[in-house]
């Protein structure tokens, strides 16, 4: 079972959100806030799964909450619902640590099967919206004009960093990792952090978006997980 907690200041979306997902056998619904602050004392009381988070709220807006908890909850995962889609309120929300940016016009059952896909440590985003994320992004170096864009940074890497790079992309865990490449949790942190600070990332999510934007021939000689 995966243990909601629903954020947002309009009681109509909540109660809503609350109908439709409670439809669903493996989905509970623990609480509802209505601000970012009432947010960071639902989790600290009720320790959800999975916070599905608005962005513009009045306290405490969803970008401040989801840095907070992230921070305060590392285990729980947020997953921003909005109606907005600008680029710069994606990249703030993914940049404090939410694992994903949806839109509040999507169909419930798509909803409910990416609460699900964050709770098991994927990224989510609705369509079109990595491009947005991507402009949003921390700069890495500029590539030669000849080359496609973000593809430069690719050859700065050790081959075992991109292997990692293209694991993070395929959703997998540090301990997946390790598994796969069988080598220590330790190891792929090492090189995760190796990765962010190379690629000028700020974190996990950011490094996944990135492996997503590469072209495929970039990392395909790597096995599929």
């Amino acid at each position: 079972m995966i243990r909601l907690l629903l954020v947002d200041d309009q009681s109509l979306i909540c109660q809503g959100l609350k109908a439709m997902l409670s439809l669903e056998p493996d989905l509970e619904i623990v609480g509802i806030a209505h601000n970012g602050e009432a947010a960071l004392e639902q989790v600290a009381l009720l320790q959800p799964d999975v916070v599905l988070m608005d962005v513009r709220m009045p306290v405490m807006d969803g970008r401040e909450a989801t840095r907070a908890i992230t921070q305060q909850y590392p285990q729980v995962k947020v997953l921003v619902l909005s109606t907005f889609d600008d680029d710069q309120y994606i990249a703030d929300a993914m940049r404090a640590g939410a694992k994903g940016y949806l839109l509040k016009d999507m169909p419930s059952e798509e909803l409910a099967q990416a609460i699900r896909f964050v709770h098991s440590g994927y990224t989510q985003l609705a369509p079109g919206l990595m491009e947005k994320l991507l402009t949003g992004l921390a700069p890495v170096a500029a590539p030669p004009s000849s080359a496609p864009p973000m593809a430069a940074s690719v050859p700065q890497l050790s081959p075992r960093e991109q292997e990692v790079l293209h694991l993070i992309g395929n959703g997998l865990t540090n301990r997946d990792i390790a598994q796969q490449l069988f080598i220590s949790e330790g190891t792929v942190k090492t090189h995760v952090t190796h990765l962010l600070s190379r690629l000028n990332l700020r974190n996990r999510s950011q490094l996944a978006i990135y492996a997503h934007s590469l072209p495929m021939s970039s990392l395909d000689k790597f096995p599929a997980s």
